[in-house]
């Protein structure tokens, strides 16, 4: 007789969360950049007025800065599979530290810092799935807990089955800008029938775009008719 053992990785970040909570709510709450007392959230108000803003003039549709807000010449030429792409910070210091916290070091909270909402409608939220190395180093898909606040305040469904990356791969951030979309090419699976939806892609940071493109892609082959980014961080290309 063979015994199934539990997923132990996600059980225990599910403690760690459940205790980070509980800590939370009994002692003050310390800023996660300086360690000054943060009344309660992830940040001190000194520390959240020094994070870098996205310039407010930007393509509409991969975030990269532009003169007057229109749409780049890279999105002109080639355009990519998303429509929109909506980010609220830069990805420089000290952000770069606090979604380190976040990522690697269990710091939940911050996903409390990043609440915002999409540029048009949508019908549903699908986060960017991990891969299953990554489940297993975290315990926990990043871009997951970024979706859920935000799909709660949206008041919309968020698919958490709807998408699946199966198959490990070199960590994207390892690799050249333009070895990226080679190392992404069809490596999410879509197990929705997605037609005539609109939907709110989310993640964590948006480097070259090429995995967000991707999932894009996969997407509106299965029905998708506009998918929009919704991400913490875009990283400029200087």
């Amino acid at each position: 007789m063979s015994i199934r053992l539990p997923n132990w990785p996600k059980y225990q970040w599910l403690a760690r969360r459940c205790t980070s909570r509980t800590f939370a709510a009994l002692l003050p709450q310390r800023c996660l950049l300086c360690a000054g007392t943060a009344e309660g959230a992830s940040l001190c108000p000194a520390c959240q007025a020094d994070l870098p803003l996205l310039d407010s003039k930007h393509c509409p549709v991969c975030a990269l800065p532009t003169p007057s807000s229109q749409v780049c010449g890279s999105c002109l030429k080639e355009p990519p599979h998303f429509d929109a792409t909506h980010a609220t910070y830069r990805y420089d210091f000290p952000l770069d530290r606090l979604l380190q916290h976040y990522k690697y070091g269990q710091q939940l909270l911050v996903a409390s810092l990043f609440e915002a909402g999409p540029t048009s409608a949508v019908d549903a939220l699908i986060a960017v799935p991990s891969t299953p190395a990554h489940m297993r180093e975290r315990g926990f898909n990043p871009a997951l807990e970024l979706a859920r606040p935000l799909a709660r305040k949206l008041g919309v469904p968020l698919l958490l089955s709807a998408v699946s990356r199966p198959h490990d791969a070199p960590a994207q951030a390892s690799l050249p800008w333009k070895e990226r979309r080679k190392n992404i090419r069809n490596a999410f699976e879509c197990h929705a029938d997605l037609s005539g939806k609109r939907i709110l892609v989310v993640d964590d940071v948006m480097t070259t775009g090429a995995t967000l493109n991707e999932l894009a892609r996969t997407l509106k082959r299965h029905g998708a008719v506009y998918v929009e980014n919704h991400v913490v961080a875009r990283a400029l290309k200087e």
